[in-house]
């Protein structure tokens, strides 16, 4: 079994309230759990309104599956006009671990 996490730490447009970082931040993490079915969450800077750091999980028997999936989240927020990616970091335990 191998586990797969995510960190990304994002920027948010022209937010300036935690109110308006929720209506941003909410769709995001509902589309990452409903495209690529991972356990995702806002897992940081909860107090910050233009900055979240936004954690994912995914678990497979394949170890490249993973990375795959993750990949395609990190490419699913890059891609979002209303956030800008500062920074993504991945980690992966296996059996080994």
């Amino acid at each position: 079994m191998y586990v797969g996490v995510l960190e990304l730490d994002v920027l948010l447009g022209d937010v300036r309230s935690l109110k308006q970082k929720r209506a941003v931040v909410r769709p995001v993490v509902a589309e990452l759990r409903r495209r690529f079915e991972v356990a995702v969450a806002e897992a940081g800077n909860q107090d910050l309104h233009r900055r979240a750091l936004v954690g994912i999980a995914a678990v497979s028997g394949d170890a490249s599956h993973v990375r795959e999936v993750l990949d395609a989240c990190e490419r699913l927020v890059a891609a979002r006009p209303e956030l800008e990616l500062l920074s993504a970091r991945q980690r992966m335990l296996g059996p080994e671990d």
